[in-house]
């Protein structure tokens, strides 16, 4: 069920919020059951099947906590090492063996010289022959994000930072609480922990949730969907032949797409839980306004950032143990952090050039840019190797993005006109969205009467509706992660 549906906006979210406001006057944990109950309902409606995954692994980490935090020793590292991989074993079975699959198949007919020169080209498109005849894994939507959560809150337990809950429901609605299901943000147990048993709601708090929301929505459904039409017309047609214009069009809406899709989730999840009476953290600090990839990866997508922060990098010892291991465990987070988006090469080198940049930037590309007075040259190379990366991010395979990334640069005649893909709705979407993506918000800052008026909240939802009523949404792009 899409946050961007009629059937959550005029259905589920009203039921949700008259019956927990109907529920006000009754013990917390009758609210917390209702909750529980609603998520459930949220994450089954794409399947049975799904839900029962979800279920195997919050009984998993609810015991694998428990019996952690009674051990001591050897037992105890055992244990919370058994939880981690079982979680992490589910996680590769639903997500990366239709990609081991395929390689299989690949070198198997490269074995028999059935491939003959093309096997790099067929590895790297992870298509596969079919000749073993295993059918394709279909992956639970929000896998990722809810495996991580529960793993994190089995980690803090060992660590002894947080107690282990005793209510399996109320560790239930932690890990399915439907707001951030699906795409987070990934809230650790400790930002949820006093929630869950004593939270307050007042009118100012769900009205803040409903302006937060209004403008997540608006964010979604009225640029990153134009944007993403736009983005998806030009991926799909033939990449040796898009012409440079095109090109960049095309990586420039997708640039755009992805990030008021997912900034878009994350506004409606805080808001949506806001209303409910949690709070969580931000998720997003208007990313493409970064002077650095450093700073670019403080403000994008920061929940998991702070995950792996906090569970990989510091773990392996941060940096505190002297270039050379810094180095290394940057390279380590960010190959995991490609790993973690995507079975697919284009994720894992997407990850590896983040990692080399940081890298860079922390042997000496860092102190270039801070001494450099001209900041918007620290911006151009910022935005330029964000969006090579979304070109990898975005494309099937890698040689989709070989090829795409040569048509950047190759300024030949093509067949196809950019002017057919610049109606006045994606030019408006294009200049809303770079003006949005943080320029303006500077600019009003210090005026948050503007920036909250009701008449806004209200324009951009009823717009939102009216795009939604005519079929133009589309699902989230981290529904698949």
């Amino acid at each position: 069920m899409l946050f961007s549906s009629m059937v959550f906006l005029w259905v589920f979210l009203p039921i949700v919020i008259i019956g927990n406001a109907l529920l006000s006057r009754f013990p917390l944990r009758c609210k917390n059951l209702f909750l529980l109950v609603c998520s459930l309902f949220f994450y089954a409606w794409g399947g049975i099947y799904y839900i029962l995954i979800m279920l195997g692994v919050i009984v998993l980490d609810f015991f694998g906590a428990y019996w952690v935090s009674r051990q001591r020793g050897r037992k105890r590292k055992a244990i919370l090492a058994a939880t981690i991989v079982l979680n992490l074993l589910i996680l590769f079975f639903f997500k990366y063996f239709n990609m081991l699959v395929a390689m299989i198949e690949t070198v198997m007919a490269w074995r028999t010289d059935t491939l003959q020169g093309r096997f790099l080209v067929e590895l790297f498109s992870l298509q596969g022959t079919g000749v073993l005849g295993i059918a394709k894994i279909v992956l639970p939507i929000g896998i990722s994000f809810f495996t991580f959560q529960a793993m994190s809150y089995v980690i803090d337990v060992y660590r002894d930072t947080v107690p282990p809950q005793t209510n399996i429901l109320d560790f239930a609605l932690y890990i399915s609480l439907f707001p951030q299901l699906i795409a987070g943000p990934i809230v650790q147990y400790s930002d949820i922990a006093d929630a869950l048993n004593h939270r307050t709601e007042s009118m100012e708090d769900f009205l803040e949730g409903v302006r937060r929301f209004c403008y997540g929505l608006g964010k979604k459904v009225l640029i990153a969907n134009t944007l993403g039409g736009t983005a998806d017309k030009i991926w799909a047609l033939e990449t040796n032949q898009l012409g440079a214009g095109l090109a960049w069009l095309g990586m420039l809406s997708y640039t755009l797409q992805i990030y008021y899709d997912f900034s878009g989730y994350s506004d409606m999840a805080i808001g949506l839980g806001r209303m409910l009476g949690f709070r969580w953290k931000e998720n997003f600090d208007y990313p493409y306004t970064s002077l650095s990839i450093q700073e670019f990866w403080r403000r994008w997508h920061i929940s998991l950032s702070s995950w792996f922060k906090n569970y990989v990098y510091i773990p392996l010892g941060g940096n505190r143990k002297g270039q050379a291991a810094t180095c290394r465990n940057l390279l380590i987070v960010f190959l995991l952090t490609g790993i973690w988006h995507g079975a697919n090469f284009t994720f894992i080198l997407w990850g590896l050039m983040y990692a080399v940049l940081l890298v860079a930037e922390r042997l000496f590309l860092g102190r270039l840019l801070q001494k450099n007075p001209l900041k918007i040259f620290n911006w151009i190379y910022t935005m330029f190797f964000v969006m090579i990366g979304w070109v990898f991010f975005r494309s099937d395979n890698l040689v989709i993005a070989r090829r795409y990334i040569r048509q950047l640069f190759c300024f030949g005649t093509s067949p196809y006109s950019i002017l057919s893909y610049l109606s006045m709705q994606v030019i408006l979407a294009l200049v809303l969205g770079i003006l949005g993506a943080g320029f303006v918000q500077k600019i009003f800052r210090n005026k948050p009467g503007i920036r909250g008026s009701f008449a806004i909240q209200i324009a951009i939802l009823v717009v939102s509706i009216l795009c939604i009523a005519a079929g133009t949404y589309n699902p989230f792009i981290y529904f698949q992660f």
